[in-house]
């Protein structure tokens, strides 16, 4: 009911902008900051694979993970995924961990694309148009 009240008076205040500022304060802190970033953020979309993975079931997500129209998509996107974290313990190379997430966001957002009928090819076509 306060909440109702909050929202209705127009004193409401924004739950999802802290929660947001709160993980991307991890990139300003001193030291280790942008190596818990670039952790929390694989493990982030670890997860949202998981929970595709709970949705069509493991086995048949793994088998269209794998389907020729999305190899390369997969290929790409697991393999940021382990250079993101080889990056941040074995290289101790922060700012290639972030590169490494850049490079994380483009290959989940292309694989993500790939579940959608005719998306690819309407990406393509946009970037050609706007490039070419």
């Amino acid at each position: 009911m306060d909440k109702l009240r909050r929202v209705l008076s127009g004193h409401e205040e924004n739950e999802e902008l802290g929660l947001t500022s709160q993980g991307t304060a991890l990139l300003f802190l001193p030291g280790a900051g942008l190596s818990m970033f670039a952790v929390f953020y694989t493990i982030g979309n670890i997860a949202a694979i998981a929970s595709t993975c709970f949705l069509m079931g493991p086995l048949k997500q793994l088998k269209r993970m794998f389907d020729p129209t999305r190899l390369i998509a997969t290929c790409v996107m697991l393999l940021c995924l382990i250079l993101t974290l080889l990056s941040v313990f074995l290289w101790g190379k922060r700012g290639l961990a972030i590169i490494f997430c850049i490079l994380q966001f483009l290959a989940m957002t292309w694989y993500s694309i790939s579940y959608i009928p005719f998306a690819r090819d309407a990406v393509i076509k946009c970037f050609t148009t706007c490039l070419g």
